[in-house]
């Protein structure tokens, strides 16, 4: 029988011993983040057991994520899960932290920096990685971008405003205070940590209310982007496997008939290609008039990444690239129904 780690504490708080088994068996895990149960939860144990319910939750969004994940285990392999990618308005949102700062002041105390950023002009967005400190190869990295709508129509940036002008802020100041003490202390007591990580889950999710089906269709004709971001907030646009042969895993999903990206896109250094599935349509509900409406609009979706090591370097280039990073975006910009 598996010895108890402080990791495997951090979840069964969270969730029953299936589903937290599950996750264990779906991804790989560092040894270095497998230390026996211990009094305290470090930064980085808090920030992989975030990344693991994440993705769990990005799973729940995406069937054919759950079909990906299954064929990798049947394989006897699992998942490396690279990053989640994210989106934000930098933009007043009521009582939540504009822009990427409604994340970053989550991932500063877990660990994570600021690597690169990524202008991102056509798509009126800047996207910024964000790399864990102490095992930035291991724990799956952030991509955090921010849509500008000071870049788009004065009706636009009004719609934007009527959408997400009501956002609620999900930490509470013990939320807060727990964090700042992490980030002094690299470290947090069991006890608190396992309270504090469905809160900062909670951080990973839509925090504005219903709003109008007349705006959503506003905002879809000026950013594809934003009309998601209306839907989803700031759940994972998508979640990454990390891969050996990308092209073997493209020819993969062709024969299982999955919606495959037509092609894959490589970086400007040839070292970092990716290729994405169509996202998954997700059932939102909008006002209409004295009711509300159901609708189908994208949602997220699952992704592959495969990178080759740094010139004359034993680790792996863990950058991204804008081009990239623009044509996988295009995933989710299927017209809604």
């Amino acid at each position: 029988m598996q010895q108890p780690t402080t990791l495997h504490a951090l979840l069964g708080a969270v969730l029953d011993a299936q589903e937290s088994a599950r996750l264990f068996d779906q991804l790989q895990i560092a040894p270095a983040l497998l230390r026996p149960l211990a009094a305290e939860a470090s930064r980085a144990e808090l920030a992989q057991a975030l990344n693991m319910l994440l993705f769990r939750g990005l799973l729940e969004r995406v069937p054919l994520a759950v079909a990906c994940v299954a064929e990798r285990r049947a394989s006897g392999q699992k998942v490396c899960f690279d990053h989640g990618a994210l989106r934000t308005v930098a933009w007043p949102s009521g009582a939540l932290p504009a822009g990427q700062a409604a994340i970053t002041r989550v991932l500063v105390p877990l660990g994570f920096e600021q690597a690169e950023t990524y202008p991102l002009p056509r798509l009126k967005m800047t996207g910024r990685a964000w790399r864990h400190r102490d095992l930035p190869q291991d724990i799956a990295q952030f991509f955090v971008s921010e849509l500008h709508p000071e870049a788009f129509s004065p009706a636009f940036q009004a719609t934007v405003s009527r959408v997400i002008g009501d956002s609620r802020d999900p930490l509470s100041a013990q939320d807060l205070a727990e964090l700042a003490q992490l980030e002094r202390d690299r470290a947090l007591p069991l006890a608190s940590a396992q309270r504090l990580l469905p809160r900062l889950a909670g951080c990973f999710e839509r925090q504005h209310g219903l709003f109008a089906w007349d705006d959503y269709e506003s905002l879809r004709a000026e950013s594809a982007e934003m009309a998601w971001i209306a839907t989803e907030g700031n759940a994972f646009n998508h979640a990454t496997d990390r891969v050996d042969d990308i092209d073997a895993v493209v020819e993969l999903q062709r024969r299982a008939g999955r919606p495959v990206k037509s092609s894959v896109e490589v970086s400007a250094s040839g070292r970092v290609r990716q290729t994405a599935l169509a996202a998954a349509p997700v059932l939102r509900e909008f006002r209409q008039g004295q009711g509300v409406i159901a609708r189908e609009v994208p949602g997220s979706f699952y992704e592959f990444i495969a990178r080759a090591p740094l010139p004359d370097e034993a680790i792996l280039d863990l950058g991204f690239d804008a081009a990239n990073a623009t044509g996988i975006f295009g995933m989710t910009a299927a017209g809604a129904r």
